[in-house]
């Protein structure tokens, strides 16, 4: 399940690449028009600058703003900052591996084999889908394919 402040960061960033390029935003604008707590969405919106998706300039004119066009910011990144490993099991990331402690033999489980699926399954998503794609009208409830 997504996580609110994977939830959350995605609605902070729809609504950042909406507005003017480089022009800040100031956090109780976001918070506001998105219905998120102001002090949940900071440490959102700090996180997302730390790894390089935004910007931020203080005081009065000050906010967040994208440092990279839309088009440029791919799910992965996104997911993987906001919500941590993509992989449902740590014997399947690709960046966070780690052995099942309870499994006598990895190669052989059934487990692994199907999330390795799902895990893969759910990159091709990510890895094809940027910022600009959730920006696009959506048909059938769905996120457009190009």
């Amino acid at each position: 399940m997504l996580s609110k402040k994977t939830k959350y960061g995605l609605k902070a960033l729809v609504f950042l690449a909406k507005q003017e390029q480089d022009s800040p935003v100031p956090i109780g604008r976001i918070s506001a028009s998105e219905n998120i707590s102001q002090k949940f969405l900071e440490s959102i919106l700090l996180d997302m600058r730390k790894y390089g998706l935004l910007g931020s300039k203080k005081g009065k004119t000050g906010g967040y703003y994208l440092l990279k066009p839309a088009e440029d910011i791919r799910m992965t990144e996104v997911i993987r900052i906001l919500e941590g490993p993509i992989a449902m099991v740590p014997c399947v990331s690709l960046n966070f591996y780690e052995p099942c402690s309870d499994c006598k033999d990895e190669e052989n489980c059934s487990i692994r084999r199907l999330m390795i699926q799902v895990r893969d399954k759910a990159l091709e998503v990510y890895r094809n889908s940027t910022l600009a794609d959730l920006l696009r009208p959506q048909k059938n409830g769905l996120v457009p394919e190009d």
